[in-house]
């Protein structure tokens, strides 16, 4: 007699379809697994054998062999486990086959029965959906983010006495109640918080418009990570389309199994090893750059980094997506996030710094900066130095101790746009370049060149001062381009609808690098 289950297994960024054959004879008891599984597939016998036991079931005294078909497909984790024991169930007719047509089944065990979740859970269900089922069969855990792919049912169950009861229609599935837990969360960094930096500021206000690319450099203490971490208070809402791979990513990885509702900021450490931040491993899952989709990847102190790993940044920073290879299988995974990153001028940090001397040699200073290759900061859009915010600009609450205090006379102070304001600015920018391109998914630093010159509308001045600006500072064309990208940024935060000379102007100036141009 044989007996054959439908399950998916996670493979990169998508799933895979497996086939849990099962069989009886007659022989010696035995329960063999074949199919190249790994140790934690092997290792479901005596899940499985528990699971049904205590669940009330019984065990058949004959020698089982389940197949896990194809036999070439690298079979890991305890997605398995729940097709398992139904095909010892379907093998000792304590369940019809009439009663698994057209369902997929995925789920780990616990021995007393009851079904733990499982990672990757979208990218089963989109497999699933994709190959034409009509439901999916999953712990309750994994419910809430299953319920992000539409056009399929799903049911979630809690233990395998419940599923057997719901699969012979003897009880109902339980509605859905999806309940996303969030813990204390932090009070995020607004910008409105920093003081001071408004060129920096105005450097991330259009970073964010156009997701741009961004360096910060300057001397310890002047506000450089602040200013990062306000960064991701500025960008829109994550979309409901947006979640899903989003999600995906992350459900991969986590186990959180939550809907992924707000930008990501990710922000490893210089120490994490290549495989953490460009994603790998044995079996191949997303690293921090792909985490970091459609958020922010911040770097703190960049030349820390190996050399390595910042020049295997440049194909993701260009190409918005990360291929992985390995000897049997190949995976890609998406990554297209904002970089932040920054860095000191010089190894003290004080290099250029009006109040604190500079102890490094000139040597040092270059040998620290050439950390940085070319053609890494050619990727970068925009570059801004920073200085230490004057001590008369940072506010304390004091109170009046004297009655014959002095009194400040009043000066104009000049102010600096809210959060509130940015963000609504930020966010008429990109509804014009959703307009401009009839795509959401689609920013101003996404386009490649042919697009940006087909697309972008310069003015006569502007584009001749443009090639004036090519020529006699030698850009290269990425450069040529990448200035035009976010000229056409500062148009949208201008609401303009041409590009300008001011605007090319100003996207010149944070293509420049002050810091390495002073030791020229």
């Amino acid at each position: 007699m044989i007996v054959k289950i439908y399950s998916i297994i996670p493979s990169g960024f998508s799933g895979a379809l497996v086939e849990v054959e099962g069989d009886k004879n007659h022989g010696l008891p035995a329960f063999n697994l074949v199919g190249m599984a790994n140790k934690t597939v092997n290792e479901a016998r005596d899940r499985v054998k528990s699971a049904l036991i205590n669940s009330g079931f019984s065990f058949p005294p004959d020698k089982i062999t389940v197949n896990l078909a194809p036999a070439d497909l690298q079979k890991d984790g305890t997605y398995l486990d729940l097709p398992i024991a139904l095909s010892i169930l379907l093998l000792s007719n304590q369940l019809a086959p009439s009663n698994i047509e057209n369902r997929i089944f995925v789920g780990e065990l616990s021995l007393e029965g009851s079904l733990r979740p499982i990672r990757g859970i979208i990218n089963i269900v989109e497999t699933a959906k994709k190959l034409g089922f009509k439901e999916v069969i999953l712990p309750r855990e994994n419910l809430a983010q299953a319920s992000l792919v539409q056009g399929i049912s799903l049911i979630g169950v809690d233990t395998l006495l419940e599923l057997l009861l719901i699969l012979k229609g003897q009880a109902q599935p339980r509605a859905l109640h999806v309940v996303n837990k969030t813990g204390t969360e932090k009070k995020p960094c607004l910008l409105d918080d920093i003081k001071g930096q408004e060129i920096a500021k105005r450097a991330l206000t259009i970073a964010v418009a156009g997701h741009h690319n961004i360096l910060i450099s300057g001397p310890p203490g002047a506000g450089k990570t602040l200013l990062a971490r306000a960064a991701v208070e500025l960008l829109p809402t994550l979309t409901p389309e947006e979640q899903i791979p989003l999600t995906k990513l992350y459900s991969l990885v986590s186990s959180e199994y939550k809907i992924i509702e707000k930008r990501p900021f990710r922000a490893p450490h210089h120490s994490a090893s290549s495989t953490a931040i460009l994603g790998g491993g044995s079996l191949i899952i997303p690293g921090e750059i792909s985490l970091a989709h459609l958020g922010v990847l911040f770097l703190d102190e960049l030349p820390e980094y190996p050399r390595s790993i910042l020049e295997a940044l440049r194909q993701p920073l260009e190409d918005r997506k990360i291929t992985l290879a390995r000897a049997r299988s190949r995976v890609t995974f998406p990554a297209d996030f904002m970089l932040i990153a920054t860095m000191n001028p010089c190894p003290c940090g004080f290099y250029g710094d009006p109040t604190h001397p500079c102890v490094c040699s000139t040597s040092e200073i270059k040998h620290y900066q050439k950390k940085l290759s070319g053609p890494l900061l050619d990727r970068i859009d925009l570059r801004v130095a920073v200085q230490k915010v004057p001590t008369e600009s940072l506010s304390l609450s004091t109170t009046k101790t004297a009655k014959n205090t002095p009194k400040m006379r009043n000066r104009p102070q000049k102010t600096s746009p809210t959060t509130l304001e940015i963000r609504a600015k930020i966010q008429s920018a990109l509804d014009r370049q959703h307009a401009r391109y009839s795509d959401p998914c689609i920013y101003n630093s996404s386009l490649s060149s042919a697009q940006a010159a087909k697309l972008l509308k310069l003015d006569l001045a502007a584009e001749k001062l443009l090639r004036s600006a090519a020529e006699n500072l030698n850009l290269s064309a990425r450069s040529f381009y990448k200035t035009l990208r976010v000229a056409q940024t500062i148009a949208d935060l201008d609401q303009k609808d041409f590009i300008l000379p001011e605007h090319i102007s100003e996207a010149l100036s944070f293509r420049l690098d002050q810091t390495q141009n002073s030791l020229k």
